[in-house]
């Protein structure tokens, strides 16, 4: 998705009959920076070969940091960036296929990908709910996603008195969920 991308959407949803009426506060955007460093890639021959995995040089970092800096200079954009963590090689999914009954893989440093996780973004976004909420900054947050670990920070806000208008663009959710939004729309992407 393009930074161009963000802002249709934003303004496609902000044109809802739900929304339209109401005056926008901000836009807040959750992501992390990518992984910038290089790690030396298992099975190859390590630091002696000098294979490794330079994470600043794919065009993933690269789009990545475009669709960052783009968005920093949109009006009403704020941009909450958690971290992202390199935790080890992980064995392509092809070589994990249970259906496939194999007693034996031989696998090479190509067979590997890197196992990067995305930390703190999920507790940004409820800190920004439950400060909204706290500060009465807004009466409506819409929140855009599927899950359900938001559930406290929704519960939170509508216990100060905040209403909850969810998307979940179509993803499927625990349905836990759908009882602590005030408004829920399941539309998919291309709906909204």
């Amino acid at each position: 998705m393009s930074s161009q991308q963000v802002v249709d959407f934003t303004n496609k949803l902000q044109e809802r009959s739900e929304l339209s009426d109401l005056q926008l506060h901000r836009i807040y955007y959750y992501d992390a920076e990518p992984l910038r460093s290089k790690k030396v890639i298992p099975l190859t021959g390590g630091y002696k070969t000098g294979e490794y995995h330079d994470f600043s040089k794919t065009e993933l970092y690269k789009a990545n940091i475009k669709i960052l800096d783009e968005l920093k200079k949109q009006p009403y954009f704020a941009i909450r960036l958690g971290e992202v963590q390199f935790r080890g090689w992980s064995v392509k999914n092809q070589f994990l296929d249970s259906r496939k009954t194999r007693t034996e893989v031989k696998i090479t440093g190509k067979d590997l990908v890197p196992n990067v996780q995305q930390k703190g973004v999920d507790m940004r976004i409820g800190l920004d709910i439950s400060s909204l909420s706290l500060k009465n900054h807004v009466d409506v947050i819409a929140l855009i996603t599927g899950d359900s670990d938001f559930i406290p920070a929704m519960k939170f806000a509508r216990r100060e008195g905040k209403q909850i208008f969810l998307y979940t663009l179509g993803h499927s959710i625990r349905p836990e969920i759908y009882g602590h939004a005030d408004v829920c729309i399941d539309s998919a992407l291309a709906d909204i």
